[in-house]
Protein backbone atom coordinates (compact mmCIF):
# COMPACT_ATOMS: atom_id res chain seq x y z
CA UNK A 1 0.00 0.00 0.00
CA UNK A 2 3.00 2.39 0.78
CA UNK A 3 3.09 3.26 -3.25
CA UNK A 4 -0.50 3.26 -3.73
CA UNK A 5 -1.78 7.38 -3.66
CA UNK A 6 -5.28 9.54 -4.00
CA UNK A 7 -5.67 12.72 -5.72
CA UNK A 8 -9.16 14.19 -4.59
CA UNK A 9 -10.37 16.61 -7.12
CA UNK A 10 -12.39 19.36 -4.73
CA UNK A 11 -12.77 22.65 -6.79
CA UNK A 12 -15.87 23.06 -8.11
CA UNK A 13 -18.46 25.19 -7.37
CA UNK A 14 -21.40 23.07 -8.05
CA UNK A 15 -23.56 25.47 -9.27
CA UNK A 16 -26.53 23.32 -10.70
CA UNK A 17 -27.58 22.51 -6.72
CA UNK A 18 -27.98 25.56 -5.99
CA UNK A 19 -29.21 27.34 -3.24
CA UNK A 20 -28.10 24.38 -1.41
CA UNK A 21 -24.39 24.67 -3.00
CA UNK A 22 -23.05 28.42 -3.08
CA UNK A 23 -20.06 29.70 -4.49
CA UNK A 24 -18.76 30.04 -0.55
CA UNK A 25 -19.61 26.53 0.62
CA UNK A 26 -19.89 24.43 -2.77
CA UNK A 27 -21.72 20.59 -2.90
CA UNK A 28 -18.48 18.64 -2.10
CA UNK A 29 -18.57 20.31 1.48
CA UNK A 30 -22.89 19.60 1.76
CA UNK A 31 -24.31 16.97 3.55
CA UNK A 32 -26.73 16.94 0.54
CA UNK A 33 -28.25 13.26 1.17
CA UNK A 34 -28.37 13.90 4.58
CA UNK A 35 -26.34 10.81 5.66
CA UNK A 36 -24.35 12.88 8.22
CA UNK A 37 -20.85 12.76 6.07
CA UNK A 38 -20.43 15.60 3.35
CA UNK A 39 -19.51 14.16 -0.03
CA UNK A 40 -15.87 15.14 0.07
CA UNK A 41 -15.90 12.91 3.99
CA UNK A 42 -17.47 10.17 2.05
CA UNK A 43 -14.62 10.07 -0.79
CA UNK A 44 -12.14 10.72 1.84
CA UNK A 45 -13.65 7.47 3.76
CA UNK A 46 -13.76 5.45 0.63
CA UNK A 47 -10.31 5.97 -0.48
CA UNK A 48 -8.39 5.46 3.03
CA UNK A 49 -9.62 2.05 2.89
CA UNK A 50 -7.07 1.31 0.46
CA UNK A 51 -4.41 4.29 0.37
CA UNK A 52 -2.33 5.50 3.39
CA UNK A 53 -3.89 8.95 4.78
CA UNK A 54 -0.97 10.45 4.24
CA UNK A 55 -0.66 9.78 1.16
CA UNK A 56 -4.17 11.06 -0.07
CA UNK A 57 -4.44 14.68 -1.35
CA UNK A 58 -6.44 17.30 -2.12
CA UNK A 59 -6.67 20.12 -4.78
CA UNK A 60 -9.04 22.78 -4.39
CA UNK A 61 -9.74 26.15 -4.79
CA UNK A 62 -7.85 27.94 -2.23
CA UNK A 63 -10.67 29.73 -1.39
CA UNK A 64 -11.96 26.16 0.15
CA UNK A 65 -8.31 25.07 1.76
CA UNK A 66 -10.23 25.90 5.12
CA UNK A 67 -13.19 24.42 4.27
CA UNK A 68 -10.81 20.75 3.61
CA UNK A 69 -9.13 21.41 6.86
CA UNK A 70 -12.49 21.38 8.64
CA UNK A 71 -13.88 18.59 7.25
CA UNK A 72 -10.99 16.23 7.14
CA UNK A 73 -8.68 17.76 10.08
CA UNK A 74 -5.82 14.89 9.88
CA UNK A 75 -4.72 16.10 6.28
CA UNK A 76 -1.52 18.04 6.94
CA UNK A 77 -1.39 21.11 5.70
CA UNK A 78 1.30 20.31 2.39
CA UNK A 79 -1.71 17.45 1.17
CA UNK A 80 -3.94 20.10 0.31
CA UNK A 81 -3.20 21.66 -2.93
CA UNK A 82 -4.55 25.37 -3.48
CA UNK A 83 -5.32 26.22 -6.73
CA UNK A 84 -5.40 30.03 -7.05
CA UNK A 85 -7.56 30.07 -10.73
CA UNK A 86 -9.81 27.34 -12.58
CA UNK A 87 -8.60 25.95 -15.41
CA UNK A 88 -10.30 22.63 -15.74
CA UNK A 89 -8.51 18.74 -14.69
CA UNK A 90 -5.78 18.49 -16.86
CA UNK A 91 -3.53 21.71 -14.91
CA UNK A 92 -4.91 20.45 -11.18
CA UNK A 93 -4.29 16.52 -12.10
CA UNK A 94 -0.68 17.37 -13.31
CA UNK A 95 0.25 19.76 -10.10
CA UNK A 96 -0.81 16.77 -7.85
CA UNK A 97 0.36 13.95 -9.96
CA UNK A 98 4.19 15.55 -10.58
CA UNK A 99 4.09 16.10 -6.92
CA UNK A 100 3.76 12.34 -6.17
CA UNK A 101 6.23 11.50 -8.85
CA UNK A 102 8.48 13.61 -6.67
CA UNK A 103 7.62 12.10 -3.81
CA UNK A 104 7.34 8.43 -4.86
CA UNK A 105 8.89 7.47 -8.47
CA UNK A 106 7.03 4.47 -8.18
CA UNK A 107 3.87 5.75 -6.90
CA UNK A 108 0.20 4.24 -8.29
CA UNK A 109 -2.03 7.33 -8.12
CA UNK A 110 -6.02 7.12 -8.55
CA UNK A 111 -7.69 10.58 -9.09
CA UNK A 112 -11.33 10.64 -8.28
CA UNK A 113 -14.07 13.72 -7.79
CA UNK A 114 -15.08 14.52 -4.44
CA UNK A 115 -18.62 14.81 -5.35
CA UNK A 116 -19.19 11.47 -6.69
CA UNK A 117 -21.53 8.73 -4.74
CA UNK A 118 -20.71 5.39 -4.41
CA UNK A 119 -23.05 2.93 -2.98
CA UNK A 120 -21.08 -0.25 -3.44
CA UNK A 121 -17.55 0.14 -1.28
CA UNK A 122 -16.11 -3.05 -1.29
CA UNK A 123 -17.00 -3.01 -4.98
CA UNK A 124 -15.23 0.10 -5.38
CA UNK A 125 -12.18 -0.75 -3.27
CA UNK A 126 -11.38 -3.89 -5.37
CA UNK A 127 -11.67 -2.01 -8.78
CA UNK A 128 -9.42 0.48 -7.10
CA UNK A 129 -7.27 -2.51 -6.19
CA UNK A 130 -7.23 -4.50 -9.29
CA UNK A 131 -6.50 -1.17 -11.32
CA UNK A 132 -3.25 -0.37 -9.00
CA UNK A 133 -1.78 -3.81 -10.12
CA UNK A 134 -2.34 -3.05 -14.05
CA UNK A 135 -1.39 0.63 -13.49
CA UNK A 136 2.12 -0.80 -11.64
CA UNK A 137 2.90 -3.75 -14.55
CA UNK A 138 1.80 -1.94 -17.75
CA UNK A 139 2.25 1.54 -18.81
CA UNK A 140 -1.03 2.51 -19.12
CA UNK A 141 -4.14 5.14 -18.18
CA UNK A 142 -6.60 3.38 -16.90
CA UNK A 143 -10.41 5.00 -16.29
CA UNK A 144 -13.28 2.84 -14.52
CA UNK A 145 -16.24 3.00 -16.85
CA UNK A 146 -19.71 2.01 -15.34
CA UNK A 147 -21.74 -0.36 -17.29
CA UNK A 148 -24.73 1.53 -18.24
CA UNK A 149 -28.49 1.25 -16.97
CA UNK A 150 -30.53 3.67 -18.79
CA UNK A 151 -29.89 5.88 -22.30
CA UNK A 152 -28.69 8.14 -20.03
CA UNK A 153 -27.70 11.69 -21.93
CA UNK A 154 -26.14 13.31 -19.16
CA UNK A 155 -23.06 11.14 -19.45
CA UNK A 156 -20.10 10.86 -21.66
CA UNK A 157 -19.32 7.25 -22.43
CA UNK A 158 -16.36 4.91 -23.66
CA UNK A 159 -16.53 2.16 -26.29
CA UNK A 160 -14.42 -0.20 -25.27
CA UNK A 161 -13.02 -2.74 -27.93
CA UNK A 162 -14.19 -5.74 -26.80
CA UNK A 163 -11.75 -8.30 -29.14
CA UNK A 164 -8.49 -6.40 -27.43
CA UNK A 165 -8.60 -7.21 -23.20
CA UNK A 166 -6.38 -7.91 -20.70
CA UNK A 167 -7.03 -9.28 -17.11
CA UNK A 168 -10.22 -7.56 -17.30
CA UNK A 169 -9.53 -4.11 -18.94
CA UNK A 170 -10.35 -3.46 -22.02
CA UNK A 171 -8.43 -1.42 -24.70
CA UNK A 172 -10.61 1.71 -25.36
CA UNK A 173 -11.93 2.46 -28.58
CA UNK A 174 -12.69 6.05 -28.28
CA UNK A 175 -14.76 8.38 -26.11
CA UNK A 176 -17.77 9.88 -26.60
CA UNK A 177 -19.37 13.26 -25.36
CA UNK A 178 -23.15 13.50 -24.06
CA UNK A 179 -24.93 11.97 -26.66
CA UNK A 180 -28.83 12.39 -27.66
CA UNK A 181 -31.33 10.06 -26.19
CA UNK A 182 -31.47 7.98 -29.56
CA UNK A 183 -27.29 7.78 -29.94
CA UNK A 184 -27.68 6.78 -25.87
CA UNK A 185 -30.21 4.25 -26.84
CA UNK A 186 -28.14 2.71 -29.04
CA UNK A 187 -25.18 2.75 -26.91
CA UNK A 188 -27.06 0.80 -24.61
CA UNK A 189 -28.16 -1.72 -26.75
CA UNK A 190 -24.56 -2.42 -28.33
CA UNK A 191 -23.31 -3.41 -25.10
CA UNK A 192 -19.81 -1.88 -25.56
CA UNK A 193 -20.17 1.53 -24.35
CA UNK A 194 -19.98 2.48 -20.79
CA UNK A 195 -20.57 5.57 -19.10
CA UNK A 196 -17.35 7.45 -17.79
CA UNK A 197 -16.91 7.55 -14.43
CA UNK A 198 -14.28 10.61 -14.25
CA UNK A 199 -12.48 8.42 -11.97
CA UNK A 200 -8.78 7.70 -13.22
CA UNK A 201 -5.84 4.87 -11.80
CA UNK A 202 -2.17 5.32 -13.77
CA UNK A 203 1.44 4.95 -12.07
CA UNK A 204 3.07 8.55 -11.41
CA UNK A 205 5.58 7.85 -14.61
CA UNK A 206 2.80 7.14 -17.05
CA UNK A 207 0.84 9.95 -16.57
CA UNK A 208 4.35 12.11 -16.54
CA UNK A 209 5.18 10.63 -19.92
CA UNK A 210 1.58 11.07 -21.18
CA UNK A 211 1.40 14.55 -20.53
CA UNK A 212 4.91 15.55 -22.06
CA UNK A 213 3.66 13.40 -25.27
CA UNK A 214 -0.10 14.51 -25.76
CA UNK A 215 -0.39 17.54 -23.83
CA UNK A 216 3.10 19.45 -23.89
CA UNK A 217 1.34 23.03 -22.91
CA UNK A 218 0.44 21.75 -19.48
CA UNK A 219 3.50 19.49 -19.51
CA UNK A 220 5.97 22.31 -19.67
CA UNK A 221 4.31 24.62 -17.18
CA UNK A 222 4.11 22.05 -14.39
CA UNK A 223 7.09 19.98 -15.27
CA UNK A 224 9.43 23.18 -14.87
CA UNK A 225 8.49 22.93 -10.97
CA UNK A 226 10.47 19.52 -10.48
CA UNK A 227 12.78 21.02 -8.17
CA UNK A 228 10.41 22.82 -6.45
CA UNK A 229 7.64 20.52 -5.56
CA UNK A 230 7.64 19.75 -1.80
CA UNK A 231 9.79 22.60 -0.76
CA UNK A 232 8.98 26.11 0.34
CA UNK A 233 9.22 27.28 -2.87
CA UNK A 234 6.14 25.07 -4.21
CA UNK A 235 3.33 27.17 -3.37
CA UNK A 236 4.51 30.32 -4.73
CA UNK A 237 5.04 27.92 -8.35
CA UNK A 238 1.98 26.37 -8.48
CA UNK A 239 0.86 29.74 -8.03
CA UNK A 240 2.28 31.27 -11.53
CA UNK A 241 1.89 27.47 -13.07
CA UNK A 242 -2.16 28.09 -12.75
CA UNK A 243 -1.83 31.61 -14.40
CA UNK A 244 0.71 30.38 -17.12
CA UNK A 245 -1.48 27.24 -17.84
CA UNK A 246 -4.22 26.61 -20.76
CA UNK A 247 -7.97 25.76 -19.50
CA UNK A 248 -8.11 22.23 -20.17
CA UNK A 249 -10.13 18.62 -19.30
CA UNK A 250 -7.87 15.62 -18.60
CA UNK A 251 -10.16 14.38 -21.52
CA UNK A 252 -9.39 16.65 -24.25
CA UNK A 253 -5.81 16.90 -23.16
CA UNK A 254 -4.86 13.41 -22.90
CA UNK A 255 -7.76 10.48 -22.26
CA UNK A 256 -8.92 10.97 -26.05
CA UNK A 257 -5.85 11.16 -27.78
CA UNK A 258 -3.66 8.59 -25.91
CA UNK A 259 -3.21 4.82 -27.44
CA UNK A 260 -2.49 2.90 -24.07
CA UNK A 261 -5.85 3.94 -22.31
CA UNK A 262 -7.83 1.19 -20.69
CA UNK A 263 -11.45 0.52 -19.04
CA UNK A 264 -12.27 -1.55 -16.38
CA UNK A 265 -16.10 -2.26 -16.60
CA UNK A 266 -17.03 -1.73 -12.93
CA UNK A 267 -20.36 -2.05 -11.32
CA UNK A 268 -20.67 -0.22 -7.41
CA UNK A 269 -24.06 2.13 -7.30
CA UNK A 270 -22.19 5.08 -9.04
CA UNK A 271 -23.78 8.78 -9.44
CA UNK A 272 -22.37 11.65 -10.15
CA UNK A 273 -24.56 13.49 -8.15
CA UNK A 274 -24.50 15.90 -11.18
CA UNK A 275 -28.02 17.45 -10.77
CA UNK A 276 -31.29 17.19 -8.52
CA UNK A 277 -32.59 14.72 -10.79
CA UNK A 278 -29.64 12.42 -9.94
CA UNK A 279 -30.19 12.75 -6.01
CA UNK A 280 -33.91 12.41 -6.69
CA UNK A 281 -32.67 9.10 -8.27
CA UNK A 282 -31.40 7.88 -5.23
CA UNK A 283 -33.02 9.28 -2.58
CA UNK A 284 -35.98 7.24 -0.62
CA UNK A 285 -39.42 7.66 -1.55
CA UNK A 286 -42.78 7.32 -0.82
CA UNK A 287 -45.82 5.82 -2.44
CA UNK A 288 -46.02 8.80 -4.49
CA UNK A 289 -42.71 9.41 -5.59
CA UNK A 290 -41.82 11.96 -3.49
CA UNK A 291 -38.49 12.34 -2.06
CA UNK A 292 -37.96 14.78 1.04
CA UNK A 293 -33.72 14.94 2.15
CA UNK A 294 -33.04 16.02 5.49
CA UNK A 295 -36.08 17.18 6.79
CA UNK A 296 -39.61 15.70 8.41
CA UNK A 297 -41.60 18.36 8.40
CA UNK A 298 -43.57 18.28 4.49
CA UNK A 299 -46.20 18.02 3.76
CA UNK A 300 -47.47 16.53 0.61
CA UNK A 301 -51.19 16.41 -1.12
CA UNK A 302 -52.03 15.27 -4.82
CA UNK A 303 -48.53 15.65 -4.94
CA UNK A 304 -46.15 12.99 -7.25
CA UNK A 305 -42.75 12.74 -8.14
CA UNK A 306 -41.10 15.69 -6.18
CA UNK A 307 -37.71 16.10 -4.78
CA UNK A 308 -37.68 18.50 -1.88
CA UNK A 309 -34.85 19.57 0.11
CA UNK A 310 -34.99 22.24 2.90
CA UNK A 311 -33.71 23.67 6.32
CA UNK A 312 -35.78 21.47 9.26
CA UNK A 313 -36.94 24.90 10.92
CA UNK A 314 -39.43 25.19 7.48
CA UNK A 315 -42.48 23.47 7.82
CA UNK A 316 -43.72 22.86 4.04
CA UNK A 317 -47.04 22.10 2.36
CA UNK A 318 -47.00 20.91 -1.20
CA UNK A 319 -50.59 20.48 -3.12
CA UNK A 320 -51.31 19.48 -6.38
CA UNK A 321 -47.38 19.66 -7.06
CA UNK A 322 -45.91 17.07 -9.48
CA UNK A 323 -42.41 16.34 -10.93
CA UNK A 324 -41.06 19.47 -9.23
CA UNK A 325 -37.66 20.84 -7.16
CA UNK A 326 -38.23 22.43 -4.28
CA UNK A 327 -35.03 23.50 -2.53
CA UNK A 328 -34.74 25.99 0.49
CA UNK A 329 -31.72 27.29 1.49
CA UNK A 330 -29.69 30.76 2.62
CA UNK A 331 -32.75 32.84 2.64
CA UNK A 332 -34.13 31.87 -1.18
CA UNK A 333 -36.48 29.59 -2.01
CA UNK A 334 -36.22 27.45 -5.60
CA UNK A 335 -39.07 25.62 -7.47
CA UNK A 336 -38.61 24.74 -10.29
CA UNK A 337 -40.05 21.68 -12.68
CA UNK A 338 -37.18 18.64 -12.50
CA UNK A 339 -37.39 18.52 -16.66
CA UNK A 340 -36.35 22.20 -17.00
CA UNK A 341 -33.12 22.01 -14.09
CA UNK A 342 -30.34 22.43 -16.48
CA UNK A 343 -31.89 25.81 -16.41
CA UNK A 344 -30.21 26.50 -12.81
CA UNK A 345 -27.06 27.82 -14.00
CA UNK A 346 -29.29 30.82 -16.18
CA UNK A 347 -30.97 31.45 -12.68
CA UNK A 348 -27.66 31.62 -10.77
CA UNK A 349 -26.29 34.09 -13.44
CA UNK A 350 -29.65 35.84 -13.24
CA UNK A 351 -29.66 36.45 -9.05
CA UNK A 352 -25.92 37.46 -9.66
CA UNK A 353 -26.34 40.30 -11.77
CA UNK A 354 -29.58 41.15 -10.57
CA UNK A 355 -28.92 40.87 -7.08
CA UNK A 356 -25.52 40.64 -6.58
CA UNK A 357 -23.39 37.94 -5.11
CA UNK A 358 -25.70 37.79 -1.79
CA UNK A 359 -27.07 35.11 -2.63
CA UNK A 360 -24.86 32.83 -5.13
Amino acid sequence: MTNNYAVIMAGGVGSRFWPISRTAHPKQFIDILGTGRTLIQNTFDRLRLIIPERNIFVVTNLAYVNLVKEQIPTLLDDQILGEPIMKNTAPCIAYACFKILCLNPNANIVVAPSDHLILETAAFVKAISDSFEMASSQDCLITLGIKPSRPDTGYGYIKMDSQNKTDGFYKVERFTEKPNLETAQTFLSDGDYLWNSGIFVWSSSSIYYAFEKYCPDVFNVFAEGLGLYNTKKEAKFAHDAFFASPNISIDYAIMESADNVYVLPADFGWSDLGTWSSIYGIAEKDVSGNATITSDKVLMYNSSNCIVNVSDDKLVILSQLNDYIVVESNNTLLICPKGQEQEVKQFVFDVKNRFGIEYV
